[in-house]
């Protein structure tokens, strides 16, 4: 997606600030109400940008490689997880592999001792999607693998 000045500039903003809130972004762009500045990310910025665990808006590993002038690599991604992320990580199925639902990611967590809730668990992997670690594969319900070789994936604890 080609971006025009005055997204590359939000986007640039989203980076600096992350992870910011609507009313930051309010303010910096002069918009009228944070209804304005979420519809501005969903329709120019979409794919930059993702709320993390507090819905605090944070931008993609692809949007800080290009507001620091970076190709995106996929060769290796710095992932910031909770203890839950990387345990999922460690269970899914690789990038070449069948997916697999919500429910298996659940049934293989406890397969290796944890015992979360479905819910964390699908709020665990939608955070990894947004990270850029997961895939999502659409199917009749989602499914996801890795988007990179467990290797590739780098894990930072989050603060």
């Amino acid at each position: 997606m080609t971006l025009s000045a005055e997204a590359r500039e939000r986007l640039e903003d989203i980076v600096e600030l992350q992870p910011t809130k609507n009313a930051a972004l309010q303010e910096r762009w002069g918009l009228d109400s944070g209804s304005e500045v979420h519809s501005y990310l969903e329709s120019e910025l979409k794919d930059y940008y993702y709320r993390n665990e507090d819905s605090l808006i944070c931008a993609t590993p692809e949007a800080e490689a290009i507001v620091a002038g970076e190709e995106t690599d996929d060769s290796e991604r710095v992932v910031d997880a909770t203890d839950l992320q990387a345990a999922t990580l460690d269970v899914l199925p690789e990038p070449d592999e069948e997916s697999q639902s919500v429910v298996a990611t659940l049934h293989a967590l406890q397969d290796v001792g944890r015992d979360p809730s479905v819910d964390d668990v699908r709020s665990a992997l939608h955070s990894l999607v947004d990270k850029g670690a997961v895939e999502r594969v659409r199917k009749t319900v989602p499914t996801f693998r890795l988007a990179l070789s467990r290797e590739s994936i780098r894990l930072r604890e989050e603060t």
